[in-house]
This record gives structure tokens, sequence and C-alpha cells, in this order.
């Protein structure tokens, strides 16, 4: 600080202002933040919901399955079956067939199910074996399974590898009564594979028991959901695809990192960000249109402060039960397009302190500067930190690291911005996984100059009208 004054800073801070400098001591590795890629950020987006459906035989599995893929009518679902990944059985084994443990771990190809999965998990068509129960082999031809949004993976030992249990979003274990299953599987197996009754006691009881005891139900421990009485839960049923449709509806990013907030979009969000991301738009129309933006995602920010019941008395003189805003609140901004965000936070939140944070590139050998203004007693309050382009992370990261070095719970931050980089959204997440982001929306990546795209350009650059030099680009014409 002795180089220059705090004015001379901020003067200085005029420039061109991106949101992922790389900070001294903080520099990300192409590692930790990614490269500056589309297939980086791409296939990070699109990773199905995946669904485990464990449990005993003949416990309803497969009806809890369909139940769901029926109500999921209007959503791409594929159904796997770990029965498809059993084993050939060599020559020896099919002399001997009936003493042949189909209840056993080892009875699965678990490494070739575990292709299957991570092809389809990368966007990719995979054939799923055909088993045919009869000859004991694989038969042609294959199931072709293409990408989905959903994949159910259903099987009794589904659960049992944990590299498969990793792949799941959400683990179902159907429980239903021993005697009701053996019913079931005496019916099943007498109708369908043309066993008789006492071949059926025989084998449940020498395997399939033993199997459920030492390899099934040992499992039940991983699961999030456990559905009593199998297809007739219908509660239960209903409110799992509630769930699911819920995460559907989420951006790829939150499943992977609950802490991520984006907010619901509309035709009127979308309407709004076409028009500030457009070359064309004039500085007015950008400033209006960004202001609009930032209320709606200051507002959502601040549904996610804690809150306490409050009662009142209403000109009827009825009592009404509802909450009062937390008190103990901050606005910091990241100097200078988090100044954007200012205006719409002072209108939500009257007479609210707001701190400043500037990090700066000074010269051509990269050293960094920061200067900052704070609440003295910011430690005790909650910090809504305001930048609107989250590019690689490395500022953010630096901004969120001194406000904890404040005395700021990490867990009472909310990082604030209007567009966000997969790559920034990683290393934020992954370095404060208690700090919640809030955005509105999710960009494809960063470019090789580490530009967030389709991004909007300088974003204080328009909203300031800073930059004499800038010209809209103009599209050539034919």
């Amino acid at each position: 600080m002795d180089s220059k004054s705090v004015e001379d800073m901020i003067e200085a801070s005029s420039g061109v202002h991106f949101s992922g400098f790389h900070m001294d001591g903080l520099e990300m590795t192409n590692t930790e933040v990614g490269q500056p890629t589309t297939s980086a950020a791409e296939e990070m987006c699109k990773q199905p919901f995946v669904i485990g459906v464990a449990g005993g035989a003949a416990s309803g599995k497969t009806t809890v399955c369909d139940m769901i893929i029926q109500q999921l009518h209007d959503q791409r679902v594929v159904l796997v079956n770990q029965d498809s990944f059993y084993h050939d059985l060599t020559e020896e084994e099919l002399t001997r067939v009936h003493e042949y443990n189909f209840d056993h771990p080892d009875a699965f190809d678990t490494e070739q199910q575990l292709c299957a999965m991570e092809k389809l998990r990368h966007g990719q068509a995979v054939d799923i074996p055909n088993y045919d129960f009869k000859s004991y082999k694989n038969v042609f031809p294959a199931r072709r399974v293409n990408p989905s949004d959903v994949i159910i993976l259903e099987g009794i030992l589904i659960f049992h590898d944990p590299r498969i249990r990793e792949l799941m979003n959400m683990k179902i274990f159907v429980d239903t009564d021993a005697d009701v299953r053996l019913a079931r599987r005496i019916r099943r197996d007498i109708v369908e594979k043309g066993r008789d009754i006492a071949t059926v006691l025989d084998q449940y009881s020498k395997f399939v028991k033993p199997a459920f005891d030492d390899f099934i139900l040992p499992t039940k421990k991983y699961a999030d959901i456990i559905i009593p009485r199998g297809g007739d839960n219908h509660v239960a049923i209903d409110l799992i695809v509630q769930h699911i449709r819920t995460k559907l509806g989420q951006h790829d990013m939150c499943k992977i990192y609950p802490n991520l907030y984006v907010i619901q979009s509309t035709f009127q969000i979308r309407g709004m960000h076409t028009l500030i991301r457009d070359s064309q738009t004039t500085k007015h129309d950008f400033v209006f249109y960004a202001d609009r933006l930032i209320r709606l995602v200051v507002e959502h920010g601040l549904g996610h402060l804690p809150f306490t019941e409050k009662q009142v008395t209403t000109p009827t003189g009825s009592v009404y039960t509802g909450v009062d805003f937390c008190k103990r609140l901050c606005g910091v901004s990241v100097i200078r397009s988090g100044e954007s965000m200012e205006n719409a936070l002072r209108a939500c939140c009257k007479g609210i302190k707001i701190g400043k944070i500037l990090i700066h590139r000074e010269g051509d050998n990269g050293q960094q500067l920061i200067y900052e203004k704070l609440p003295q007693d910011i430690s005790d309050r909650h910090v809504l930190l305001l930048d609107p382009i989250l590019g690689t992370g490395n500022s953010a990261v630096q901004a969120i690291s001194l406000l904890i070095s404040k005395g700021v719970p990490e867990s009472q931050i909310i990082f604030l911005n209007l567009i966000s980089a997969p790559q920034g959204v990683h290393v934020v997440c992954k370095r404060f996984p208690r700090i919640k982001i809030v955005t509105s929306e999710i960009e494809i990546g960063l470019n090789e100059d580490f530009r967030v795209i389709p991004g909007m350009g300088e974003f204080g650059d328009r909203y300031f009208g800073t930059d004499d030099e800038y010209q809209p680009v103009v599209a050539p014409t034919q």
C-alpha cells in the first residue's frame, strides 16, 4: 500500500476487471481450475440422475422401477438390470447348474457393468448384454441403451460394490417381508421358469436366504430411502418421483454441489440475459436489464438467510404468524464490477452496511495488491459477497479467504453473481464447501484466455460506461 494511495488504486481499477485474476500464493494449476475448454464444462454438466434400487429377490424392485418410470413419462428414463451382467456359465458349471449360486456377488460381471455405466454417464450409447436364463449365456442381440436423463439400476446386489454405489445420486432399498418374498419367488419360478416347488425351496434354503443374510441385507445401510411393502407403497413412490423431478429441474452442477443455487429460469429471465449478452445492446438498456437480474439474484440470496418466527397483529385484529428478517447482515462488493450490485442490495435491505474489496493487477509483473474496507463487526454478521461474474474462481477464493481471516464463518457467506463458469464453481465449492453460491445462469465454460463464454463481455466497462474504446461487435454481412 506504500506505492499507491487507496484513491489511486480505485482509480486504476477502472481498467478491465476480470473475475478470475491469478492471485499470489493462490494461483490455480490446470488440474485445479480445469482446462479452459468448453468440452470439460459440457462433460461436467451432462451427468444423468442415477438411481439404484436394491432389495431381496422378489421384493418388488421391478414393480417399484416400473412405477417410477411410468410417473416420469415425460423424461428420458432407462432401466438397467443387474441380471443382464451375469457371467456366462462354463461347460462344467452347466452340468451342475443347480449347484450354482446366482445370488453371490461373484456371479456378476461387475467390471462390465461398471464400464457400461461410465459410458452412459458420459453420454455414450452402450450395448447391455441379453442374458438367457435357459442357456445361462449372453445371447444375440444385445440391448442398445441410449444416454438418458435418468438411469435406474436394479438388482439384488446393486449396492455391494462401492464403485457402483458412488455413481448413484439416489439409493433405494425395497424392504419386503421374507414370507412374501418366498411366496412370490415360488409363484414366479414355477410359472416363468418351469421349476417344481421342491427345487425352488431347495434353492431358496441353500442359496437365496443365506445370500440375502450375508450380502444383500448388509447393503441396506447404504440406502437413502427404504420402501416397506415395495410397489404397494404408493406414497413412498410419489415422494421419490417428486424428489427426482425437483433434481431434474435443477442445473446439473447443483446435483454435484448442494451449496450451489441457480434461480429458476423463466422466459423473462432468459429474455433479460439475451439483452445484456447482446453486443449491440446500448449502455442504458444494459444497465436497466442488468439491474433487474441483479435484484432477482439478491432477493434469492436473501432467502437463504436465517430467520426467526414472529407474530404480529393485523389491522383486522387477527394474529399473523410470519418471520422476522435477519438483522446482522452486511454486503461486500468486489471492486469494480461488484459495485453494480450495491443498489439492488440497498433497495432490498434498508440501511445495510457495505464493505469493499479491491483485487487488482499492478503493472506487468503480476504483483497483486488487495485493499479492503470492511465493517469492524463483520465477524458477527452474515455476509453477501457481490461480484457479477464467477470465472476461474481465483479472485473469489481470495475474497472469501480474506473474509474468513476477518473471522466471518464460512457458513455465513453467500456469494451472489449473475453468471458462473463451471470451472469457477468447482474451485470455490471444493475450497469452501459450506458457503452458498447464488447465480442466475451457469455458463459453458472458459476459453483459452480464461474468459467466460458465452459471457457478456467486460461487465464493469459495459455497466459504468468507462471504456471509451469499447465498440459493439458488428456481425459481417453476407
